[in-house]
């Protein structure tokens, strides 16, 4: 009895063993690929690039003080229209001591030197009439008289311009800052009470506001090198900006730097286009905006998907060809243009071939 049980035993751990193995066996074997096939189709096919960037006015101006002071008054505010000579803001003139004490040490000179000169001028009118001078000497006295007065109102303008920023004899106001330009103002960097340094020489000086014409906008974005030398002047970009949505703007090159720069491990070139304006699209400086540039275009050519193309070592091309039921035959074709997706089959292949579709 326990002969038979151990005999059976042995069958069935033989059996498991076997039947293991063969789970086992067919698990690791690899399902037959049925593959798929499909014809050339044709279609329009585009090579481009995308060049990123942003808009902004061709011409944008600073405008800047010409005397140091404290911002008085503002008189326009971000997004409103400006003329050229249209006053923007007021400056309240905080004196220079020193400048000030000079020009007030040049008033008090002016007019020891103005009453000198009048009494001078009166006695010598005297003599002249008396005929013991000639007309040359009292000429002189005169013209140093009317010299000496000229240097008066001269000296008294210089020191309300000190003091205030403005004469009224003269009509001169350095104290206001005035547009140079007409367009929109994009920005007011101060605000009323702000100290704001002038400009000179030496100084670039605060700047009271940005005034750009937003009637005449370019892109300026970046290329790669790698496609730099296919694009050239007077080429067509379509802007895609982001937040317009789906609308495009077109753009004409104009502009390519003949220098690149080093950016993120590649070299880049610059490039600039004017951008075409369209009837109810405003258009706002800093926009950002990538524009695909078309570097060729070919319609209605017969293409077949790129991920179906097998470039061999000889870098020769093929596509396999169904010729039965799961039947492929590899054959060399002529490709072109390419746009990462589709490519141009120029020769090699029938409208009615099937193409491999690889997995």
């Amino acid at each position: 009895m326990k002969k038979v049980f151990g005999i059976i035993l042995i069958i069935l751990l033989i059996g498991s063993f076997v039947g293991t193995g063969y789970f086992l066996y067919q698990k690791s074997q690899k399902p037959d690929v049925i593959y798929k096939s499909e014809k050339p189709f044709y279609t329009d096919i585009v090579k481009k690039t995308v060049a990123t960037g942003a808009l902004e006015p061709r011409k944008e101006i600073e405008l800047k003080s010409q005397v140091s002071g404290v911002v008085e008054k503002l008189f326009v505010k971000p997004g409103e229209f400006v003329k050229a000579g249209q006053k923007i803001a007021k400056i309240k003139i905080i004196p220079n001591v020193v400048m000030l004490n000079n020009a007030e040490m040049r008033v008090k000179t002016a007019v020891i030197n103005y009453k000198n000169a009048e009494r001078e001028l009166n006695r010598q009118r005297g003599l002249f009439k008396e005929k013991v001078i000639s007309e040359i000497d009292y000429n002189q006295y005169l013209l140093e008289y009317q010299l000496s007065k000229q240097e008066v109102e001269s000296a008294q303008n210089n020191l309300e311009l000190v003091q205030k920023g403005s004469s009224k004899k003269s009509g001169i106001s350095s104290n206001l800052v005035h547009s140079t330009a007409d367009g929109m103002v994009l920005d007011i960097p101060v605000k009323e009470g702000t100290f704001v340094i002038e400009t000179n020489t030496f100084n670039e000086g605060t700047t009271i506001a940005f005034v750009a014409n937003m009637q005449d906008m370019i892109f300026r974005g970046k290329v790669d090198e790698s496609d730099v030398g296919k694009i050239t002047k007077g080429m067509d970009l379509n802007l895609n900006i982001g937040a317009l949505d789906e609308e495009r703007i077109l753009a004409i090159l104009e502009y390519i730097s003949p220098k690149g720069v080093l950016e993120d491990g590649a070299i880049k070139f610059e490039i600039k286009a004017a951008v075409t304006l369209q009837d109810g699209i405003f258009l706002r400086a800093g926009y950002s905006a990538n524009a695909d540039i078309v570097l060729d275009k070919k319609d209605s050519v017969m293409a077949i998907k790129e991920g179906n193309l097998l470039i061999e070592e000889d870098e020769k091309t093929y596509v396999e060809i169904e010729r039965g039921e799961q039947q492929f035959e590899k054959i060399p074709i002529e490709i072109g243009l390419s746009d990462g997706i589709n490519i141009e089959i120029v020769s090699g292949l029938e409208p009615d071939d099937r193409i491999k579709v690889l997995l």
